[in-house]
């Protein structure tokens, strides 16, 4: 046991955990007024949910022994049995198990927290929470096994994934995009109302988000160590890259340089260093921030023309920006940045490249399908989308009996 290492996670796990709430901020901005609590809710309530379901059951499905094949963990751990202070020899040998599982305990919370972006504003809110139960059992747990147990077909494979590029952001950015075509558009899609109502209030989330990053990046070395800084400056570089990038792309793009494209620009940014963080140089995160701001750029323009109403952009950030993170950790990954990882295209293996485009199709193509089967289960119980009459009226109010704002 390292006191320091010790230190270190457990401060790495409270980052984490202020990040949901900065996720509540950050997507409670960009909904009209009538709908701002309903949608903060939603990251409120997973925080408290998924904490509980990941001490019962989660824990030991994402890391627990293997049952066979690579899929999926036992129910060894179920309630956190046999998971103690002591180290864990397997997957965090300098901490308490207790702790390993606590920082990856918020790692299971935000994931589905950031699907809740592309429903916004039309999801009954007991629809939502089977959900929330059925896709962090039945979709982030088998995921997370893949590839962070020693176990996992996935990290089998070889593929790389310092802090949740596969896990956290594609899976829940594809299963975004799935659940915003089977619950359909918003009522008055394009009225003026449906711009941003406190974009001050979205900035602060941005805010919170970076800062709870270096937890996220930094903290999954699990140990105080040179990997762990190297993980901390790869994602303040990348995020800065993307800001700047996504603000000039938009100042060129509509002749102002905009407060929210900086936002945005920042998190797209730390969604494609995630993967990569601890295996590239700073310099290469330069790059990864520059071509995450291109591409999930692009990705938010295209949906802007398209039918699709992902309402706050999730797909195109943490879908798009997740995927571009996996494959670009196979063209720069070196070992001579971080020996526990593996050489990428540049460093001289083309095959790790391939590895990490088989587990970004491998990801993507489950949480597409099993979020789709979830949501079709889940309607048949409870009715998945509000009634029109609620959603004229905003969810706050038609769900949740209360206003945001006494003006």
């Amino acid at each position: 046991m390292n006191a320091g290492d010790t230190a270190w996670v457990l401060i790495a796990t409270a980052l984490v955990m202020l990040m949901t709430p900065g996720l509540a901020f950050f997507y409670g901005g960009l909904v009209r007024r009538k709908n701002v609590l309903s949608t903060m809710m939603h990251s409120l309530f997973i925080l408290a949910l998924v904490s509980v379901t990941w001490v019962l059951w989660g824990y030991t499905l994402a890391f627990g022994p293997d049952t066979g094949l690579g899929l999926i963990g036992g129910l060894q751990w179920a309630g956190l049995e046999g998971v103690t202070g002591r180290p864990s020899a397997v997957y965090a040998p300098t901490v308490p198990h207790l702790a390993f599982m606590a920082f990856q305990m918020m790692f299971a919370v935000i994931t589905p927290a950031l699907i809740t972006g592309a429903f916004a504003e039309r999801k009954r809110f007991k629809a939502f929470v089977l959900f929330s139960v059925g896709w962090s059992t039945l979709v982030y747990a088998p995921i997370a096994h893949w590839v962070w147990s020693p176990q996992g077909w996935l990290a089998n494979l070889g593929v790389l994934d310092f802090a949740g590029g596969t896990v956290v952001h594609l899976s829940s950015g594809v299963a975004a995009l799935v659940a915003a075509l089977m619950i359909g558009r918003r009522i008055g899609l394009h009225a003026p109302a449906t711009e941003p109502h406190d974009v001050t209030m979205t900035v602060l989330g941005a805010g919170l988000l970076w800062f709870g990053w270096f937890g996220f990046n930094a903290g999954s070395a699990l140990s105080a160590n040179g990997v762990a800084a190297l993980a901390l400056v790869t994602t303040n570089t990348a995020a800065a890259m993307a800001a700047l990038t996504w603000v000039t792309l938009s100042w060129l793009h509509r002749g102002t340089p905009s407060v929210l494209g900086a936002a945005v620009g920042a998190v797209a940014g730390l969604v494609a260093i995630t993967p990569a963080a601890g295996y590239v140089s700073p310099a290469a995160a330069i790059l990864i921030g520059f071509g995450a701001a291109g591409i999930c750029y692009a990705a938010c323009q295209l949906r802007l023309r398209s039918r699709v109403d992902d309402a706050l952009d999730v797909f195109s950030v943490h879908g798009v920006g997740g995927a571009f993170g996996a494959l670009v950790t196979g063209l720069f990954a070196s070992v001579a940045i971080n020996s526990a990882g593996r050489d990428g295209l540049i460093a001289g293996d083309p095959s790790q490249l391939l590895r990490q485009a088989a587990a970004v199709a491998a990801v993507g193509l489950y949480s597409a399908l099993a979020t789709a089967v979830i949501l079709v289960v889940v309607n048949r119980i409870v009715r998945v989308r509000v009634a029109s009459e609620a959603e004229e009226t905003g969810l706050d109010l038609a769900q949740h009996g209360e206003i945001a704002y006494q003006l």
